[in-house]
């Protein structure tokens, strides 16, 4: 393959490539120190994905609805939206997703190459600082295995291409072809089980950087989108039995302050500010008094779902202190992976304790039952609609829809007009559910193969 392509990807992220080119080689020369890695590790832009990826991934999934989205599409979020073929066809812009995580990781591949000729601090400093690179490395790349890949499949993951697989952070270097899906996901793992035994075993004074539960929860997230769900369940336990975050009960006081970093029930944070329009069959599948209908979306129609358009996500606007989401790992999100492996490992009593656990922090203490079904298919289903409810807009549908798709779990979804007509359609086993190589990306790589559309 070409030289460059690295560069350009990282530099577009940024917002030229004279500017990106600049950077670089300042921060090799001023990162000398263990405080200067470490303070490199702070970064905002390593958690604060304000902008952009994090947010704009909810715009695949199935419970938003743009009714006014013009036809032609030509803002990014709308074409996401619509499963456009391309999101830009600019060629001198950061590509859609693939720009913002390979940017990301070439900080925390600048942190791995570097951080053994630090000065001052202990090796046992370094170590960390290694590890949590290693962590942070991982985390982006699960997102472009399941962005660029093929759903996992045991029997084809192998074969299927995802992304290169980069682990310098001199740009200029040859770039390898597109690894598996098979190999990412074993990166992943590597570096992950690599991480843990020098990560902090605490990161309650800035739930931004990593801990050994975060990387527990990440290994939980990767086994999970894998479909190994005896090995994400495993780790998802262990991801709540080494931290100190626990759920926020919305009967009681919510956060004085709207800080990812201090959240309570953030294992490994990462932030995003949203305002999605949900799907009336979505809001109406929410139970009558849940209290998350009232903390975390803004109606125009008094919430009684009959307006498209009507009811938003939108915390910002009705609870300030939760007005980001978290996109990173939580209490609520391993609880929810441990009862949707016990639930199809037929454990049912362990998948309703999972499940009244997360629940009784969501309905009104003094009405609240604890849900209780006794068949395996309807104990799953209710995982499903929990999961649905408590991760909406966490960057997490789409993936969540691949992998159920893969299980012919998924029916056909459209996107409507304003009058009702189908614009645009995503039926089951599309070639839809795995994005496009960005055109950015192939000018500087024309023998890169595309994925199919």
């Amino acid at each position: 393959m070409k030289r460059c392509i690295y560069s350009l990807l990282l530099c577009l992220a940024l917002s030229g490539c004279d500017q990106y080119l600049d950077i670089t080689p300042k921060g090799s020369t001023l990162l000398t120190t263990i405080t200067d890695y470490d303070q490199w590790l702070n970064d905002p832009d390593l958690a604060e994905a304000v902008a952009a990826p994090y947010c704009d991934l909810n715009f695949l999934g199935d419970n938003v609805d743009i009714p006014n989205v013009p036809i032609p599409a030509i803002q990014v979020p709308h074409l996401v939206y619509l499963w456009a073929q391309q999101y830009s066809l600019v060629l001198n812009i950061s590509p859609e997703f693939w720009g913002y995580h390979y940017a990301t990781i070439n900080k925390y591949n600048t942190v791995l190459a570097g951080i053994d000729q630090a000065t001052g601090g202990t090796n046992g400093q370094k170590r960390s600082l290694k590890a949590e690179a290693l962590l942070g490395r991982a985390y982006e790349y699960f997102y472009l295995v399941n962005e660029y890949g093929n759903e996992y499949d045991s029997a084809t993951a192998s074969k299927d291409l995802a992304v290169p697989y980069m682990t310098s952070n001199d740009v200029s270097q040859q770039v390898p072809g597109r690894s598996t899906v098979a190999e990412i996901y074993q990166h992943i793992i590597e570096d992950l089980t690599a991480a843990l035994p020098d990560l902090p075993a605490d990161n309650s004074t800035n739930r931004l950087r990593g801990s050994r539960a975060a990387a527990y929860s990440v290994l939980a997230r990767a086994y999970f989108y894998a479909r190994d769900y005896t090995n994400a369940g495993r780790y998802a336990s262990l991801a709540l039995a080494n931290t100190k975050a626990v759920m926020m009960d919305f009967n009681g006081t919510l956060p004085v302050s709207s800080l990812i970093s201090i959240q309570q029930d953030v294992i490994y944070g990462r932030l995003a500010l949203g305002y999605i329009p949900a799907t009336l069959d979505f809001m109406r599948s929410f139970e009558p008094g849940d209290l998350r209908v009232k903390i975390l979306y803004l109606s125009s129609d008094g919430y009684k779902y009959i307006t498209r358009g009507g009811t938003n996500y939108v915390p910002a606007f009705v609870t300030p202190t939760l007005q980001y989401t978290n996109t990173g790992t939580s209490v609520q999100e391993m609880k929810l992976i441990v009862a949707e492996a016990a639930a199809r490992n037929n454990d049912l009593s362990t998948a309703l304790q999972q499940l009244n656990d997360i629940r009784k922090n969501r309905f009104p203490a003094s009405t609240y039952q604890p849900i209780s079904f006794t068949t395996q298919a309807d104990v799953f289903n209710a995982v499903l609609m929990e999961r649905g409810h408590e991760l909406p807009f966490a960057g997490l549908r789409w993936f969540d829809m691949r992998r159920l798709d893969k299980e012919n779990r998924m029916g056909t979804v459209n996107r409507y007009d304003g009058q009702g007509n189908v614009i645009a359609e995503l039926p089951p086993h599309s070639a839809h559910y795995t994005l496009q190589i960005p055109v950015q990306v192939l000018s500087f790589n024309p023998d890169m193969p595309q994925n199919p559309y």
